[in-house]
């Protein structure tokens, strides 16, 4: 934003020399402009800090939209989790260089927590019954379809705090030609192309699946817009709408073929996070290499004229070809550090719960109850040696075409 300044030695020459006391004149109205600055300043800051506090706050609604989601569905031991969530935190994050586009994160956040995720499916091995003896795939349902979508509507919410609150500012304009176009404008085509692609995503999926398996399922709808959102997450604030319904038709297949790919290696990830955030992931880190724009990234990365942009926009190989580093680097990354972790975890029996609580379930064996009990018999953990329980009255009524015995009086 313009700042307003003002200094009384330039203004005094400008009023009439007639005016005894210009100085004095001047003074006073350099004093109101500097106030008037001041205030334009202050209001800037807050308006800053309010997006950038809403924004955070949306990014967590999402985590409690993943926490939901991941409820139940693995078999690594608690103690494990919050472990290798340190690590991770610690030593498996990566930053995308200063040649690659990687805007909200595809590869630094999605693609390397699927990465980790891969590895840690690949170790732990297949859920008990997850293949038959005839190494057929067996389809284990989740608890809740409910919770699943009620976790996926908190992640589309959260996600409009993950792509366009990492502008971190909102009050800042573009250039020198009017305040109707600047930062605010960047954002909200954030939103939109966010919103383009997950929705795309999610409807191919739905579609496809349909043809694919012959049924409708809400979950391949939920784990369809997730692809999409975490596709555009790298390009989101560099490409054009209509690039963004590409990016979430692809998705939406590259997420199919990873899940026909890791059923046929008898590869089990409940949540499909390699899958999903790693494979799509991948891909919003290429698709920013084709559909980034050179107006826009020149928008949202001010004082590196000449930066590479997408190949499809005429900007050529360059982008593309650094983006492709990016995804290797990454890859063996978190494979050299997650990937090692699991395996000593594994080799210590310190990742996986044993058979026994597998197939009774989490909720009893570490956890202390069902996490699902609708009625109290169906509570093992308050079921003592002698439990009364309610005795319903059994009145049986007569049939109507029953006759009573005649008697002679």
């Amino acid at each position: 934003m313009a700042s307003l300044s003002c200094s009384a030695s330039d203004l005094a020459p400008l009023f009439s020399s007639n005016t005894a006391n210009a100085t004095a004149v001047a003074n006073y109205l350099c004093t109101r402009f500097d106030t008037i600055a001041n205030k334009l300043s202050d209001t800037t800051y807050a308006i800053d800090n309010t997006y950038l506090l809403f924004s955070a706050y949306l990014v967590f609604a999402m985590q409690l939209g993943f926490a939901m989601l991941c409820a139940g569905s693995v078999r690594a031991k608690n103690t494990m989790n919050i472990m290798l969530t340190n690590f991770h935190i610690g030593f498996g994050l990566v930053t995308a260089g200063p040649a690659q586009l990687d805007f909200a994160g595809s590869g630094v956040v999605h693609m390397v927590g699927g990465i980790a995720g891969l590895w840690g499916a690949f170790i732990e091995g297949p859920r008990v019954g997850r293949f038959d003896q005839a190494d057929r795939s067996v389809v284990l349902r989740g608890h809740s379809a409910s919770l699943v979508v009620l976790g996926s509507f908190l992640l589309w919410f959260g996600w409009y705090g993950f792509n366009p609150g990492s502008f971190l500012t909102i009050a800042k304009r573009y250039g020198d030609g009017g305040s109707y176009y600047g930062q605010w404008s960047a954002i909200g085509r954030t939103a939109v192309t966010t919103t383009l692609a997950g929705c795309t995503s999610a409807l191919t999926t739905l579609f496809s699946k349909r043809l694919l398996v012959g049924h409708w399922n809400v979950l391949d709808v939920c784990n369809g817009l997730l692809a999409g959102f975490a596709a555009i997450t790298s390009g989101c604030s560099v490409v054009e709408p209509w690039a963004a319904i590409i990016c979430g038709f692809v998705a939406s297949w590259v997420l199919i073929g990873c899940n026909k790919l890791a059923e046929k290696l008898k590869y089990d990830d409940p949540l499909e996070a390699a899958q999903l955030h790693g494979g799509c992931g991948a891909w919003g880190v290429l698709f920013t290499g084709l559909f980034a724009t050179t107006s826009y990234v020149n928008e949202v990365y001010p004082g590196q004229l000449g930066r590479p942009y997408g190949l499809f926009m005429g900007g050529g190989g360059k982008l593309l070809a650094a983006q492709i580093v990016q995804i290797l680097v990454e890859s063996r990354w978190v494979t050299a550090t997650m990937g090692l972790l699991f395996y000593l975890l594994n080799k210590m029996k310190l990742l996986r719960v044993s058979r026994d609580d597998e197939v009774a379930g989490m909720d009893m064996t570490r956890h202390g109850g069902f996490a699902y009990a609708y009625h109290d018999e169906d509570d093992q953990s308050i079921k003592h040696a002698y439990m009364m329980r309610k005795i319903e009255p059994n009145i049986e009524t007569p049939p109507a075409n029953l006759s009573l015995p005649s008697v002679d009086v």
